[in-house]
């Protein structure tokens, strides 16, 4: 039930983006449609933060040592933009148009906006 939940939480978080981020659309008017690619990104964006963000931050330490941080933002982003390429290769019609500012700024608004919906969520511990 908690994978659905992120799941969905994502989802939502892909639609704000969506919303406040030009360069981010979804190319679709049927409201079904557009939820079920929202939830196939989500569930496409998940799969490629849990491979390849912990692979990058290994390789890359050095870098975000070096950068306070700062590396992430463009290791986010590239992670977003390659979550587009992805959905474009499956025919979803997802699209991201550019590194910057869209694919930047998308995953910033994507983290935060899944960060607060998981902080309202309760969680199976509580």
């Amino acid at each position: 039930m908690g994978i659905i939940l992120r799941l969905v939480i994502t989802a939502v978080s892909l639609w704000i983006a969506t919303i406040f981020i030009d360069g981010i659309r979804i190319t679709t008017d049927s409201l079904p449609a557009k939820v079920g690619t929202l939830l196939a990104v989500a569930a496409i964006f998940g799969l490629v933060n849990a491979i390849l963000r912990p692979v990058i931050k290994l390789i890359g330490c050095g870098f975000y040592v070096l950068t306070l941080g700062l590396i992430a933002f463009v290791v986010n982003g590239a992670l977003f933009l390659l979550t587009s390429w992805i959905a474009g290769q499956l025919n979803l019609p997802f699209h991201v148009d550019d590194f910057w500012p869209a694919a930047v700024l998308g995953a910033v608004v994507v983290g935060v906006v899944s960060w607060v919906l998981n902080m309202l969520v309760p969680d199976g511990d509580d």
